[in-house]
């Protein structure tokens, strides 16, 4: 057994989200394209002889009154899958805001299936994986390979997105948590699935930004009605210079601006990160 295993949960970007109907299970269908950044957040794995998780970090104050976090349900979701009775030593480092549309928890339960999978030597399958990965939140399965993804059904049919251009982005959340429960609930219109072509393939970030411009999110009409000041922040994002479009992530309250280039993402960041200091703000790459 290896004495220490790091694993990076990326965070997640809906590049767009589309809302269908409700299904039969009480989850809405989804339609997303997926990207993940080299922002997120930290997890380390050493045997133990009991599952035990500490939580650090500049959000780690925000998981502290949590009894049962995601990822000590992922790994007692992984042992009973493997039919194993072993325990583990896990600190998660929470370098991104909670609630925020980004994907942190799922990530953190994702990278968690992940590390205890090399820890532990245990032999699953991809199948099994994204199994327990479904079992734990419609977000888990695609951040599961934490790779550009074509995101159906409630969350959980994943499909790989290839031609997906090297991008650089600025995420802004203004310290606001948005639970994706009441987001969908004050939900009024919505796009449907089914009708984005998935053999896309942009040319370039500006033509990923042009295939993007006729697509939306859905969630971001009630996500500013709960909590107005995401329309400040898309504001703020709209007028930086080299902005191609900016638009909210998830349920948010995270929002992202995709630019033309690293030079204008940095310059955007700095600029941001000085005239709203209260605001999580980080210039971020897209991940192959």
């Amino acid at each position: 057994m290896p004495s220490r295993i790091e694993e990076f949960a990326a965070a997640k970007i809906n590049l767009f989200l589309h809302v269908g109907d409700k299904r039969a299970d009480g989850f809405h269908a989804l339609e997303s394209l997926v990207v993940f950044v080299d922002a997120g957040d930290g997890l380390t794995f050493a045997p133990a002889d009991t599952l035990t998780l500490r939580i650090d970090g500049p959000f780690g104050e925000g998981l502290a009154a949590e009894t049962d976090n995601l990822v000590l349900r992922a790994a007692r979701g992984l042992a009973a899958q493997a039919g194993i009775d072993k325990g583990a030593a896990i600190t998660l480092t929470k370098n991104v805001p909670v609630a925020s549309g980004i994907g942190g928890g799922s990530a953190d339960a994702a990278a968690a299936l992940r590390g205890l999978k090399r820890l532990w030597g245990v032999d699953i399958d991809s199948d099994a994986m994204m199994k327990i990965a479904a079992a734990l939140g419609s977000d888990v399965p695609v951040c599961v390979a934490s790779g550009s993804s074509w995101m159906e059904g409630r969350g959980e049919i994943v499909t790989p997105a290839s031609g997906i251009p090297p991008a650089v982005m600025v995420l802004v959340n203004p310290g606001v948590a948005v639970p994706t429960g009441p987001v969908f609930k004050a939900l009024k219109t919505r796009r449907g699935v089914g009708t984005v072509d998935h053999a896309v393939r942009p040319r370039d970030v500006a033509d990923l930004a042009r295939f993007l411009r006729s697509t939306s999110n859905d969630l971001e009409a009630p996500a500013k009605e709960i909590a107005p000041v995401i329309r400040e922040v898309l504001g703020e994002i709209s007028r930086m210079p080299g902005i191609l479009l900016a638009r909210m992530s998830g349920s948010g309250a995270t929002c992202f601006g995709l630019f033309e280039d690293e030079g204008s993402a940095g310059m955007a960041a700095i600029a941001l990160a000085h005239s709203h200091p209260a605001w999580w703000v980080r210039a971020a790459r897209v991940l192959g």
